[in-house]
């Protein structure tokens, strides 16, 4: 259960981040063809307003089709009409008109003669793929060349609609953050754990829930703070933990903490004695500044994630949907907050300069408001590549991260 809880957040997450790409389209002209709630294929769907709305057969995130991303090129017939061609070689003439104007920029005439190919197609015997390859290619290239089509768009409506995404996880990651220290945050906690982390040092040496921890190193503490002030203090040395465990006292066996974000974890957790509550004003200033040092974090984190303990930490999927589902199991407060942060992380790595993520798009439409006009499809497809190769470079390190962390390697 905990499993899918996790899942659910990150697939709302996605589909909140694809939802503000949909509204702003529609505010700003940019009608989009399809609008789902999960991936496609449909399961089912119905269309209002020319907008497709549908519920997807894959139950993760969203998927939003905005019209004309890209300026089409003459090549793109090839693509689209390559098996009708194929089959029935009458079309040469009717196909090779759309080109001509299109590789011109004459997108009216071509819009005409595409009329005409539609024309021609429907008295044309094709085989089924062929038909509905080349029924989609009509879709595609009309959208293209429609008036509302996003590569037509002024550079500030492109970047409304595209920005809209990343801005939604933002807004949506304070105010949850905000929500979270409304409900309130532990301000004080006890030595008794509450509970332990799998393959962890605490789990190594036996702590076990319910413990009061009574002394580390022999050195009594009376407060959860002398605990946590003690493994810091070790700087990762061998740790011996004595618990109060039934009434009696056990010294458990000795281990080293292990390094992460800077600090020294045995990988246990206190059970919260206190919570302090703040107002919405206090919650909404204190949710960003967490959001802007999470932000500055990043942003270091980016510069050196060539180095041995930046790539430790690149995660994907499975390793989010862990560390959620760990958090559920903590409470709801612990949930909400790793929602916020994993929402935050959405918004900021789209923003990167790579296509096909946001950022990428971002770039290009500005550069396209600097020249004065589109960059061709050939251009895109090639900077494409790069940036879906360097994503699935990452991609792979997190798996392999999150795999090691599954089977505690």
């Amino acid at each position: 259960m905990t499993v899918l809880i996790a899942i659910a957040g990150l697939g709302f997450l996605i589909l909140i981040h694809e939802a503000g790409h949909f509204f702003t389209a529609l505010a700003v002209g940019m009608r989009p063809r399809r609008f789902y709630v999960g991936f496609p294929p449909a399961l089912f769907k119905t269309t209002r307003g020319g907008v497709e709305y549908g519920l997807g057969a894959i139950p993760l995130g969203g998927y939003v089709k905005i019209p004309g991303m890209h300026r089409p090129a003459p090549s793109d017939l090839d693509v689209h009409f390559g098996s009708a061609l194929y089959e029935a070689p009458q079309l040469l003439q009717p196909i090779e008109r759309v080109k001509r104007p299109l590789a011109k920029g004459a997108f009216e005439p071509a819009r005409a003669a595409l009329k005409e190919l539609e024309a021609v197609l429907a008295d044309t015997q094709l085989s089924g793929g062929a038909r509905r390859q080349a029924n989609r290619g009509l879709s595609e290239l009309f959208d293209a060349l429609g008036p509302d089509a996003y590569w037509r768009q002024r550079t500030w409506r492109k970047l409304a609609v595209i920005a809209a995404g990343p801005a939604t996880n933002l807004v949506f990651a304070i105010l949850l953050l905000a929500v979270v220290y409304m409900i309130g945050i532990p301000s004080a906690a006890s030595r008794r754990v509450d509970s332990i982390e799998s393959n962890t040092p605490a789990a190594k040496a036996g702590l076990q829930h319910g413990d009061t921890i009574v002394a580390v190193n022999g050195m009594p503490t009376r407060t959860f703070a002398r605990v946590r002030d003690a493994i810091q203090a070790s700087r990762g040395r061998p740790l011996v933990i004595t618990v109060l465990r039934d009434g009696q006292r056990n010294v458990l066996s000795a281990v080293r903490p292990t390094k992460d974000g800077g600090r020294y974890l045995l990988g246990f957790h206190p059970t919260i004695v206190r919570y302090k509550q703040y107002g919405p004003p206090a919650a909404l200033r204190l949710a960003s500044e967490d959001a802007w040092l999470v932000t500055k974090t990043m942003g270091n984190w980016l510069i050196h994630v060539t180095s041995p303990a930046n790539r430790k930490q690149i995660s994907t999927p499975v390793g989010i949907v862990r560390t959620s589902s760990a958090a559920v199991k903590q409470g709801y407060r612990d949930y909400l907050a790793i929602v916020a942060l994993i929402s935050l992380s959405l918004a900021l790595l789209n923003l990167l300069p790579l296509l096909p993520l946001d950022g990428g798009h971002i770039a290009f439409s500005l550069i396209e408001g600097v020249r004065g006009k589109a960059v061709g499809r050939a251009v895109y497809e090639r900077v494409s590549m790069v940036g879906i190769a360097l994503i699935l470079f990452i991609y792979v390190i997190g798996l392999s991260n999150d795999v090691g962390k599954l089977t505690g390697g």
